[in-house]
């Protein structure tokens, strides 16, 4: 069995989001600590989906191995968007307690760097079983309390994010292959943070001729069945030159 020694002071923090067609939502690991004699709860709060990397292994390998880990999904949206090294991103005393806690022998400076995760939230059964990892809707992070600077870190990367969907067609990673207009419509509104009219979002989509109509409809529906559409990379690698921007 091979042993993978980690680097003490360099980690990868995947910000995973999903889209369940109604929210934005964000992959948190549940934290808990409890005094072994008392029981009482010492920390409980929520991190991001991360850990050290391995002596034999780069960032990007890192990061694929983490999401394979919790998804058993390959072939995943993933991309570098951030490095963070502030001073004191494990400097607090509860954090200092968890670091002692687990006792693996991290340092006590460590950088990490973001990667941005797309996922469809609804094709997926988390593999971590070990923690308990839950989706979490994106409007709800700023009550929540969290680990280390991974607040920050999420915020950071929900920024990159609306950024990207603005100039790139990677809003797409977070549908299934077959999606109706109204779900497109309903996804740009959550990563936005926006309402769109209906009419002008599909004059603009009719567009982009990389969304492609099928014959398919929906099935099962309690109202009338929508038409189905799929992205298709192809026409749109080929067309990019002539695309338009996807601020709808």
């Amino acid at each position: 069995m091979i042993s993978h020694k980690i680097v003490p002071n360099v980690s990868v923090d995947c910000v995973i989001f999903g889209f369940d067609f109604e929210k934005l939502n964000v992959l948190l690991v549940d934290r808990e600590l409890k005094d072994e004699r008392t029981g009482k709860v010492l920390i409980s709060d929520h991190t991001l989906t991360g850990y050290h990397i391995y002596d034999d292994e780069d960032l990007d390998t890192a990061a694929y191995r983490i999401l394979k880990e919790l998804t058993g999904l390959d072939n995943l949206f993933l991309e570098q968007f951030a490095a963070f090294g502030q001073l004191d991103r494990v400097s607090s005393e509860k954090d200092q307690l968890w670091l002692k806690h687990i006792n693996k022998g991290f340092a006590d400076r460590i950088i990490t760097v973001g990667y941005l995760a797309l996922i469809d939230n609804t094709q997926v059964t988390l593999k971590l079983s070990e923690k308990n990892v839950q989706w979490y809707p994106v409007n709800e992070v700023k009550n929540m309390e969290m680990a280390f600077d991974h607040k920050y870190i999420f915020y950071k990367a929900l920024e990159a994010l609306q950024k990207k969907v603005k100039v790139e067609p990677i809003a797409f990673e977070l549908l299934p292959d077959y999606f109706t207009l109204s779900q497109l419509q309903k996804l740009y509104e959550a990563l936005l943070g926006a309402s769109f009219d209906k009419r002008n979002f599909r004059k603009k989509i009719s567009q982009m001729h990389y969304v492609i109509p099928l014959k398919k409809k929906q099935k099962g529906v309690p109202h009338k069945p929508a038409q189905y559409y799929l992205f298709s990379r192809e026409v749109y690698e080929k067309t990019k030159k002539n695309r338009i921007s996807f601020i709808v």
